[in-house]
């Protein structure tokens, strides 16, 4: 285990509700290829604030990932307004991206 992931992991030991924590684990499992450790994490943070920025995007992409094309999408498409109440522009452009290559990705 790196010394990140050891850190991040005794952080959401001591603290729980420390979400910015448990969504850099994620990341970081998602960097080793855990996509089912990054996936519990991501949503586990989505059943407590399913508005955390940037969790539509990264569980999205796991999802879409594992051929979970209906979730993804729906996911994609929940981040699209959240962005849009944030007047996040960066944020909601690049989840319509991610919508646009899911579209590629389901025809192929």
């Amino acid at each position: 285990m790196n010394e990140t992931i050891r850190r991040l992991a005794q952080f959401i030991r001591d603290n729980p509700d420390d979400l910015f924590s448990r969504f850099a684990l994620a990341l970081e499992m998602v960097k080793l290829n855990d996509e089912a450790k990054a996936r519990t994490l991501f949503e586990s943070i989505q059943q407590i604030k399913p508005d955390y920025p940037g969790l539509s995007y990264h569980l999205g992409k796991l999802y879409q990932r594992a051929g979970e094309f209906d979730l993804a999408e729906k996911l994609y498409d929940q981040g699209v307004e959240y962005a849009d109440k944030e007047g996040n522009l960066h944020a909601k452009n690049e989840l319509l991206q991610a919508i646009e290559e899911l579209k590629f990705v389901k025809t192929e």
